[in-house]
C-alpha cells in the first residue's frame, strides 16, 4: 500500500493581545496621580521656603532654618495654603507651650540642690507665664478659625511678650543661665511666625 504523508499543518501565530482597556486606564491614572502627587508635595515645600523667606525678611525673631524645619515636619504642611500654614503655627505654639509648661513644673519638682534661690523664682514666674500662654493660644485659634484675624494676633502677642519676660527674668542676674533659653526662644519664633501670618492675610484678603 502506497504510504501517504500527511502535510504539515502550518502554526498560525497570534499576534500579542492589546491590554484590556481598563488596564490602559488604570495604569494611566496612576501615572497621573503620581505625577499630581510629586508636584503637590513640591509645591507645598516651594509655598514653605517663600513663606519662611518672607517672615524672617519681615521679622527679626524668625530664622529661615527654623521657620522651614517646623513646618515642613508638622503633619498636613505638605499640602497646606497659607491659611494652613497660619493655622499649624499657631499649633505648633500650643505644643510648645504646653510642653514647656510641663517641663517647668517637672524642675520646681526636681528641687536641685544645684540651684540658686533666684533661678528658683523665675521658673515660677515662669511656669505662671506659661500657664497663661496656654490659655492665650487656645483662644488665639478659636478667633482665627472664627476670622477675628485682629483678636488672633491679641492673643499671639501676648505668648511672644510671655516668653520674652520669662528669659528677661533670667538674664537681669549677672551670671545666671537660663535653663529655658531653647524652649523661650522656639517660642517667640513660633509666636512671630503665626503674627505675621496674621497680618500678612489680614494685608491680602479673604481670597487666600
Amino acid at each position: 500500500m502506497p504510504y501517504h504523508i500527511k502535510p504539515r499543518m502550518k502554526k498560525m501565530t497570534t499576534p500579542p493581545r492589546p491590554p484590556p482597556p481598563h488596564t490602559s486606564s488604570l495604569l494611566l491614572f496612576l501615572l497621573l496621580a503620581a505625577a499630581s502627587v510629586i508636584h503637590g508635595a513640591t509645591a507645598a515645600e516651594d509655598l514653605i521656603k517663600k513663606t519662611c523667606k518672607v517672615l524672617a525678611k519681615e521679622d527679626t525673631n524668625v530664622q529661615y532654618g527654623f521657620c522651614a524645619a517646623a513646618l515642613e515636619a508638622a503633619p498636613a504642611s505638605g499640602c497646606a495654603t497659607l491659611r494652613g500654614l497660619t493655622s499649624i503655627s499657631i499649633r505648633l505654639i500650643r505644643y510648645n507651650v504646653t510642653d514647656t509648661w510641663c517641663r517647668i513644673k517637672q524642675m520646681l519638682k526636681e528641687k536641685s540642690p544645684r540651684r540658686d534661690r533666684y533661678t528658683e523664682l523665675c521658673l515660677r514666674d515662669c511656669l505662671e507665664m506659661y500657664s497663661d500662654s496656654i490659655s492665650d493660644v487656645k483662644a488665639a485659634m478659636k478667633e482665627y478659625n472664627s476670622g477675628r484675624l485682629a483678636d488672633a494676633s491679641v492673643h499671639l502677642s501676648a505668648v511672644l511678650d510671655a516668653a520674652s519676660t520669662c528669659e528677661d527674668g533670667f538674664e537681669e542676674r549677672r551670671g545666671i543661665v537660663s535653663p529655658l533659653k531653647k524652649r523661650n526662644n522656639d517660642t517667640i519664633q513660633l509666636s512671630a511666625m503665626a503674627l505675621t501670618l496674621v497680618h500678612d492675610l489680614q494685608t491680602a484678603g479673604p481670597k487666600h
